[in-house]
């Protein structure tokens, strides 16, 4: 399960992303640190989620940095 969902990023305020981005890389290097201590972490699949929710933030950051408009996709899928 992912630690953010893109709706809840794109709901938040530039400002509060960028807060949210700044204390997601510092759990990250906390746990890196840590295993490249030799020690053990709880949840290892904890560093993989970090890394996504943070490359999540960043490319929706990126978006509206562009003007990108997201399009929402109804109905079927095209086979």
């Amino acid at each position: 399960m992912p630690i953010m969902r893109v709706k809840e990023i794109r709901d938040m305020h530039p400002e509060e992303r960028m807060r949210r981005l700044n204390e997601l890389r510092t759990e990250l290097l906390r746990l890196k640190t840590m295993v490249k201590a030799g020690g053990t972490i709880e949840n290892p699949t904890r560093i993989r989620a970090l890394r996504k929710t943070i490359a999540r933030i960043l490319t929706i950051e990126h978006e509206q940095k562009l003007g990108i408009k997201t399009q929402k996709t109804e109905g079927k899928r095209k086979k």
